[in-house]
């Protein structure tokens, strides 16, 4: 049985001699007519009343019982909702001595609440509703955490969401916060005249980003399919088709391993701007940043963990292979040299297995990756990208081996990456082809995507996209260091036994 320890078996009891009292504990149609952060702020001004009550009104509240403490003939509770706690006082006289005995036997910390009556001020100062009624809403059979300890397991809070969110209120606020910021960002597009669109979750090749993709099965259809990697090559199948201005908060699936920053399911959006440029882009993103920290109220100037983050606009360029030899402190003549590459990345023990069979752009990508990277802190766009890391991108006009791409990158962290989009679809062709030669390389490189490559035959005008990851944007903006405090219900290893 799932409730099988003593104290649930206490309170599966109590919940038979409830509903053997005629008392529904699961009942309906009980109405809320105002939240506890309404009443404290209605009813302050009952602390300047002479008598330091107003019996001449009658408010109902309703929430769960977070502390209980009975005292002979009358008791405090403390009751929460989702906006604030609130104190409330009941008696034998107001209740009656019935229903005051089975409250003081039946009715206990973790249940949900009605209570009805009038405010007035404790001796100490606190603003309490004295309760005329006292009604059982919903009775908790679990037991919660021991209130001064809680729930401090990491693992179980993110296993059991519900418990963490009902013993943290911090942790609640950094959802309405993540909630706030989607809200603006979805805003902010649409001021700008993007339009919002859904394009599909299952798809037939796994396409738009360099990862291995989930694969599920379609009974109907008789085929497999593969849950998104990226709505990437979907969007600007649109822009071929006429709309010049597109943007979706997508749900992502990589089947790749779990870290503080990365979870297999994840938000982003990716948006797409026919006639404009990467260089549009960035400014955009920036004028995000202003956006939301304005309506967020935040300062420009964030804690995350040891670092003072400064979001002041605009932010630092600096150009890929710059950066790897003034940020990186790599020798210029080691980045230009496949050999000399290989062999700084044996000396500190970070040679990739196949390192022979990589080009110089993806060589280069590891020295980045290991010697730059983590020494982003204050927001940096990385430009000027080597074009066979950017399948997707736009060769640039002046140096072939350049793709005209952009990363933001803030606390050590990639948080946009974006480019001027390969519209050429023999080029694009091409890119597909060496992707999939290179697959004995790299097992998340990309698969040809023919029928994306003929939507470009029928001509795409020149776009620039961008992708924000969503979930660490949240993490920076709330100080959170893992991405399963900013996920709902983040994925978890199963327990042992569980499937």
């Amino acid at each position: 049985m799932i409730f099988d320890n003593q104290y649930e078996q206490l309170r599966i009891q109590k919940a038979k001699e409830l509903k053997e009292a005629g008392i529904n504990p699961y009942g309906h149609g009980f109405c809320k007519e105002m939240s506890n952060k309404e009443f404290l702020e209605k009813y302050a001004y009952v602390k300047e009343r002479e008598d330091r009550k107003d019996e001449s009104v009658c408010v109902r509240l309703n929430g769960r019982i977070k502390f209980l403490r009975h005292m002979g003939k009358a008791a405090f509770a403390k009751i929460e909702d989702e906006s604030a706690i609130v104190q409330i006082y009941f008696n034998r006289d107001s209740l009656g001595e019935e229903w005051f005995k089975k409250v003081k036997k039946l009715i206990e910390v973790g249940d949900i609440v009605e209570a009805v009556g009038y405010p007035f001020v404790t001796k100490t100062g606190e603003l309490t509703l004295h309760a005329k009624e006292l009604n059982l809403v919903t009775k908790a059979i679990v037991p919660l955490p021991e209130k001064f300890h809680g729930l401090q397991d990491k693992e179980l809070r993110y296993r059991q969401r519900y418990v963490d969110l009902i013993m943290n209120p911090e942790v609640k606020k950094v959802f309405v916060m993540r909630s706030r910021i989607v809200s603006l960002i979805r805003s902010f597009f649409e001021e700008h005249g993007f339009l919002e669109v859904e394009t599909p979750m299952m798809h037939p090749i796994p396409g738009g980003a360099n990862a291995r993709p989930f694969i599920t099965h379609h009974n109907a259809l008789g085929v497999d399919r593969y849950l998104r990697i990226a709505p990437e090559l979907y969007l600007k199948r649109l822009i071929v088709g006429g709309f010049e201005a597109v943007f979706e908060i997508n749900r992502n699936f990589r089947n790749e391993g779990m870290d503080a920053t990365h979870n297999p399911e994840f938000t982003m959006i990716e948006f797409y701007w026919a006639y404009h440029t990467y260089e549009d882009l960035m400014k955009l993103t920036e004028e995000l940043f202003d956006y939301l920290f304005e309506r967020l109220a935040l300062p420009k100037e964030l804690p995350y963990g040891e670092h003072l983050i400064d979001f002041s606009t605009p932010f630092s360029r600096i150009k890929y292979k710059d950066a790897i030899v003034e940020i990186g402190g790599i020798p210029n003549e080691v980045v230009e040299s496949k050999e000399a590459i290989i062999d700084l990345l044996e000396q500190k023990g970070l040679k990739p297995k196949k390192a022979e069979s990589m080009s110089l752009g993806m060589l280069q990508a590891e020295l980045f990756d290991n010697f730059v990277e983590d020494k982003l802190i204050n927001p940096t766009f990385i430009t000027h990208f080597p074009i066979d890391i950017s399948p997707l991108a736009r060769r640039s006009d002046t140096d072939p081996n350049i793709a005209e791409r952009f990363e933001l990158f803030i606390a050590g962290k990639e948080i946009a990456n974006g480019f001027n989009e390969l519209n050429d679809p023999l080029d694009q062709y091409e890119r597909f082809k060496a992707q999939v030669a290179n697959k004995d390389v790299d097992d998340e490189a990309m698969h040809m995507d023919e029928d994306f490559v003929r939507a470009l035959g029928y001509g795409m005008p020149p776009t620039a996209g961008e992708g924000i990851g969503i979930d660490r944007l949240v993490m920076l903006l709330t100080n959170q260091h893992s991405i399963r405090d900013v996920i709902l219900f983040p994925a978890m290893r199963p327990k042992e036994g569980e499937n």
